[in-house]
């Protein structure tokens, strides 16, 4: 065969290392559409001139178009028969990215486990995004629900791994600059509200909401060359459960970023990501809500321009968010569609 039909469950071996296709170089042209499409508003990632002022050569990557350019990579050799993503844990930005770089990604087999109907299996995987240089720039962990090309096929081997419930605030922003928090412009930055301005603990409603187009949707995910069937074939998704195209998760996580803006306008990075967990669902025609939570304040050992905010991110569909929807029992309210655990940098 000359097609790829993509890896099933039964495919996969622990320890086995994957190099992904296809290196993609991220231009100020991607930055666009990636704003066009979220409509993110951090100063630092908006502006060169501002970026320059605090520290950075110039603006950076959003962190998140990094991590989808990263992530899309895997999709043919990990997801390209997945029922669902389900979760992240050991996220870790390590050095800023800029306009012109191009971007690669290598994935680590790092559990198996076959589901109790043997039709489908989660496969744990460590992935890595290089630079041209070869310099690892970002690498998180991930876990995903695959479909088995035969139920009855024997698994050779089993395990599910430890993950880590957090990454220390010591390991976060290895590569990041030093930075000018005098030169920091809040009146432009949108926010007076710096790093001690939040305490543990505190509950912030972003208050706005963002209607998902189908379009939309679609054209994210190629930009991130996220080939996942139940995302583009709206013909092979009419016999599954939801019969409609799903959105990407990671849009959803964009969707929740930007929002944030409104209440934490100077959580100017992303650095770390602890945790994340896709609750529901989102279809075009939903919109998306956010709130957050302060799980911790930290300190970055050395630096005194910047501290570490660890959020606690959760998006619903068609509810707003003053009531701060959250778990409900053993599950989640019915609106809740993420639950994603990260660490923002914050200027002092």
């Amino acid at each position: 065969m000359k097609t790829n039909p993509g890896r099933f469950f039964e495919d996969f071996r622990l320890g086995e290392t994957i190099r992904h296709a296809t290196p993609r170089t991220v231009t100020t042209g991607d930055v666009a559409l990636y704003t066009a499409l979220y409509g993110p508003r951090f100063a630092v990632q908006s502006s060169d001139a501002f970026a320059r002022a605090f520290g950075y050569p110039q603006a950076p990557l959003d962190d998140l178009l990094v991590f989808h350019v990263a992530f899309g990579k895997t999709v043919p050799d990990i997801s390209l028969n997945a029922l669902a993503n389900l979760g992240y844990a050991e996220g870790r930005f390590l050095r800023p990215v800029y306009p012109g770089e191009t971007l690669s990604s290598v994935s680590e087999v790092i559990g198996l486990k076959e589901s109790s109907n043997r039709q489908t299996g989660v496969v744990y995987v460590r992935s890595t995004g290089y630079d041209a240089s070869g310099a690892a720039v970002l690498t998180y962990c991930r876990w995903v629900l695959v479909r088995k090309r035969d139920p009855q096929a024997a698994i050779a081997e089993e395990a599910v791994p430890q993950l880590a419930k957090a990454v220390q605030a010591s390991d976060l922003a290895p590569a990041l600059p030093v930075l000018d928090p005098a030169a920091y412009d809040t009146v432009l930055a949108g926010s007076p509200h710096r790093f001690g301005d939040y305490v543990a603990g505190e509950r912030i409603d972003h208050v706005d909401g963002m209607t998902v187009e189908e379009a939309e949707h679609q054209i994210a995910t190629r930009l991130y060359q996220n080939t996942a069937k139940v995302h583009f074939d709206a013909h092979a998704v009419k016999e599954t459960r939801f019969g409609r195209r799903l959105i990407y998760g990671g849009h959803v996580i964009s969707l929740a970023r930007a929002l944030s803006f409104n209440g934490l306008a100077n959580a100017f990075s992303i650095v770390g990501i602890n945790a994340g967990r896709h609750v529901a669902p989102l279809f075009a025609g939903d919109t998306v809500y956010a709130w957050s939570e302060v799980l911790e304040c930290a300190d970055l050992p050395g630096r005194s321009d910047v501290g570490a905010l660890r959020l606690r991110t959760v998006a619903t569909k068609n509810q707003p968010c003053g009531a701060h929807p959250d778990r409900a029992g053993d599950g989640y309210d019915p609106a809740v569609i993420l639950d994603l655990d990260y660490w923002a940098l914050m200027p002092r």
